[in-house]
């Protein structure tokens, strides 16, 4: 079901009835596979061209092909989010941390200060990279890629840590604007797993 109010504006959202097959289809398997249809896509169903960019985008950032796993790329969706105050995509990729690393204390911990985290050489300059970029974009130099690269990253890997960065960037502020709200079944998501040896946890997902 479509939340026909996912932000304050008042958006003219549709009904699954209303949209196309294909889009329907699309929000039919979010339904299914995450038990619900994320407010983000509901807001965006509203402009099908903005929807089908956004979907695109995001699909090639968060699942494509990359060097980077998916815990890795979720990660900086928080920590980024953590440095812009976004409620709604703490929320949202808050409870994917806690999905991918099987570790509900570390997806805590990346929401409220990453630094606080028994974070891997590779993952703490990984974020700290996306945290300045997001602080200080005009302040990025090339000891900033360096130490990238001495935590083991290739460069086609630093431009995906700078593509996630930006995309983040540009839908926290999308969901400040428009006070996007995040879905209640998201704030309960993974939080009675165990929590796992994080090193190992870390291991796992790097290797993946």
């Amino acid at each position: 079901m479509i939340n026909p109010k996912p932000t304050a504006l008042d958006l003219p959202v549709p009904t699954l009835e209303q949209l196309p097959d294909t889009t329907a289809r699309y929000l039919g398997i979010c339904q299914e596979k995450l038990g619900m249809v994320p407010n983000v896509l509901a807001a965006y169903s509203h402009n099908l061209p903005q929807f089908d960019a956004f979907a695109q985008l995001y699909n090639c950032l968060m699942l494509g092909e990359s060097g980077l796993s998916a815990l890795e790329r979720e990660m900086i969706a928080v920590v980024v989010s953590s440095a812009n105050h976004c409620y709604y995509c703490l929320t949202a990729h808050g409870a994917a941390v806690r999905q991918y690393s099987e570790d509900p204390i570390l997806g805590e911990q990346l929401v409220m200060n990453y630094r606080a985290a028994d974070l891997s050489p590779r993952h703490r300059a990984m974020l700290d990279f996306a945290d300045r970029l997001t602080r200080h974009p005009d302040q990025t130099t090339e000891a900033d890629r360096q130490a990238l690269r001495d935590a083991g990253f290739s460069d086609t890997e630093i431009w995906d840590i700078a593509s996630l960065t930006g995309f983040y960037n540009m839908t926290n502020r999308l969901a400040g604007a428009t006070e996007m709200v995040p879905n209640p079944e998201y704030h309960s998501q993974y939080r009675d797993l165990p929590a796992a040896p994080r090193a190992e946890a870390r291991q796992s997902q790097i290797t993946k």
